[in-house]
Order: C-alpha cells, then sequence, then structure tokens
C-alpha cells in the first residue's frame, strides 16, 4: 500500500511536538518508495518553518525527504481542479485538505494524517498508529507517554 503523508504529520517530527516518535516509528517501517507528498504540503512546510525561522530544520527536510529519502512528490494539472473544487464542496473540506484528498485520489493513496477533518465517509486515511498497528511491527504501550 502507498500513503500520502498530510503536512501535520511532517510537522508533528519538524518541531519536535507530542506524537513525533510515533510519526519517527511510522517513518521507520514503511518503505519510502511508499511514501507520497504533495507539493502542496511541501510549500505549507516552507512557510511554517520559514517563519519560525527555522531554516535549518527545512533545509534539513527537504535533503532528507528527496536528496537522501527520495520521496515521490505529486502535484495536480490545472485541468485536475475541478476534482478539487468538488472536493471542497463534496466533504466540507478546506482548500489545503481538498488538495490533498484530491491528489490522495488521483494516485490511489491513503491520506496519512492527523487531521480529523478527513474522519468523513469515503476518504481512504489512517493515522500513523493505525498503519504501524496493522503491519504489527511496534510495541506501542512503549510509546505512550
Amino acid at each position: 500500500m502507498s500513503y500520502l503523508v498530510d503536512t501535520n504529520i511532517w510537522l508533528e517530527r519538524l518541531l519536535d511536538q507530542e506524537k513525533s516518535e510515533v510519526v519517527s516509528q511510522f517513518l521507520e517501517n514503511i518503505p519510502l518508495s511508499d511514501l507520497f507528498v504533495s507539493d502542496f504540503t511541501i510549500h505549507s512546510i516552507g512557510v511554517i518553518l520559514s517563519r519560525f525561522k527555522k531554516f535549518g530544520v527545512l533545509s534539513e527536510f527537504l535533503d532528507d525527504l528527496f536528496v537522501n529519502g527520495q520521496i515521490g512528490q505529486l502535484s495536480l494539472n490545472p485541468n485536475e481542479l475541478m476534482q478539487f473544487i468538488s472536493n471542497i464542496q463534496e466533504f466540507n473540506l478546506d482548500f489545503d485538505d481538498a488538495y490533498q484528498l484530491s491528489v490522495s485520489q488521483k494516485y490511489d493513496l491513503v491520506i496519512v494524517t492527523f487531521d480529523k477533518d478527513f474522519n468523513t465517509k469515503g476518504i481512504r486515511k489512517n493515522t500513523p498508529e493505525e498503519i504501524i498497528q496493522q503491519l504489527g511491527t511496534t510495541d506501542w504501550d512503549s510509546l505512550i507517554v
């Protein structure tokens, strides 16, 4: 199975937030060839890390993602934006979530996210914990803080 990793997953790790270790476990247990990121996510992370003046973190992230990690970057072309607008209306999503959903639909990917806005029938999504539990590759009790 292949996954579109949402912006909040990357930020959780990059900003060393509460679920950073869970994200780390997810990233360590899924083959990089099965992970994808949207161009929108890259731009969003760039905006956020720049706002916090975390230029070194941004540089390391881009290097880890594309140079060392070889994670695929995906986007929508202008002809596909009508689906994006349809997803805003059908699923009552905001701009960035509808874009992520449209990319996941185009490339047949499961969205990996902590965002509860994706908890809607018809959207294929999982949290990192759910995916790791499905794989049975870690002892989750040791990660609970």
